[in-house]
């Protein structure tokens, strides 16, 4: 597969933004170091030139910022997509939460983002410089002098279980489109199911404990776009703050779960932006393996329109003793 350079996109950019076909572009901006990338709207041809940032670290999901930069910028939005990305794109659309004729979306192809959490944990701290390359991930050290890591080796989860490397939504593509993939993303989730009740209970136990409750898994999620969370209402009991109990840490995450149910298009951002590195996407890749399982192959955002199965009821559907009976065989 074709990889695109920050060269070929930053080009069409600044020509979009130039000729007024769009008025900003969403893309990522230079940060402290090459690893630290932050997305950001750019409306300035030489800002762009300056700032803008295409590398194996622009791993944020862009869709579920097209929500409110829709809403607040004049003009149509200028959006560089992941294969991944557009499965969010189109189950947005589906639940009518930006006006499609207010963006250009542009499909991109990817080879996958690294974790920069994974080359911490195999070469420690004291970055200086960071490098793709073709002989792995070349990496500059404070301390022990330059490292080379297999790059496969530290590719963010989603990455090494990618479900897609074909773009479901678009205006116009770069480069070659690729194909849905027959992944191993489900192993983790039958691992876990091969426990017993009491061995999944520690596992999840042990997980959730570190939560913080800093709702980056909630603010980053593209299904999670209620204009009012539960978890900001006063009155709900479980209003913004520290778990003060062990079921009140559980109670979060299980309810986002459930609310997720059907919609989660298995994008890994709530993995990848906790910074306690809980593997929230196991919970809601039970969801899907579940749903799969017992509805019928779905995969949210495929296709723009589509009704997830736990909201379209057919005479088919499984009652209760079913699902029982499916479990224990």
């Amino acid at each position: 597969m074709q990889k695109i350079t920050r060269d070929v996109i930053l080009e069409k950019a600044i020509s979009m933004l130039q000729s007024g076909e769009v008025s900003a572009v969403l893309g990522h901006r230079t940060g402290e170091f090459s690893y630290d990338v932050t997305p950001s709207v750019f409306t300035d041809a030489q800002d762009l030139k300056a700032n803008f940032v295409w590398n194996d670290f622009c791993g944020a999901n862009f869709s579920k910022y097209l929500i409110s930069k829709t809403k607040k910028l004049e003009g149509k939005i200028l959006v560089f997509l992941k294969p991944c990305d557009t499965y969010s794109f189109n189950q947005l659309l589906t639940e009518h939460r930006f006006e499609r004729e207010k963006v250009y979306a542009v499909g991109i192809p990817c080879e996958g983002m690294v974790d920069i959490a994974k080359v911490k944990a195999e070469i420690g701290d004291g970055i200086l410089s960071i490098e793709s390359t073709d002989a792995g991930v070349v990496v500059e050290t404070l301390y022990d002098g330059t490292k080379t890591i297999a790059f496969e080796d530290v590719l963010l989860e989603r990455c090494a279980n990618c479900k897609s490397k074909k773009h479901v939504a678009y205006d116009e593509l770069l480069g070659d489109e690729g194909e849905v993939i027959d992944s191993n993303r489900f192993d983790e989730v039958e691992r876990l199911e091969a426990m017993t009740p009491d061995e999944r209970f520690a596992f999840w136990q042990g997980e959730l404990s570190r939560c913080i409750r800093c709702n980056a898994c909630r603010d980053v999620c593209p299904a999670c776009t209620c204009e009012k969370c539960v978890f900001d209402n006063p009155n709900s009991g479980v209003e913004n703050k520290a778990p003060t109990t062990s079921f009140e840490e559980k109670m979060f995450h299980i309810i986002r779960a459930f609310h997720v149910a059907g919609r989660c298009t298995d994008c890994g951002e709530c993995s990848r932006v906790c910074p306690q590195n809980i593997p929230l996407h196991l919970l809601n890749r039970k969801f899907i393996k579940d749903i799969n399982t017992f509805y019928g192959e779905y995969q949210a955002g495929e296709v723009e329109g589509s009704r997830a199965p736990l909201v379209d009821y057919t005479l088919e559907d499984l009652e209760a003793e079913d699902v029982f009976k499916k479990e224990g065989e």
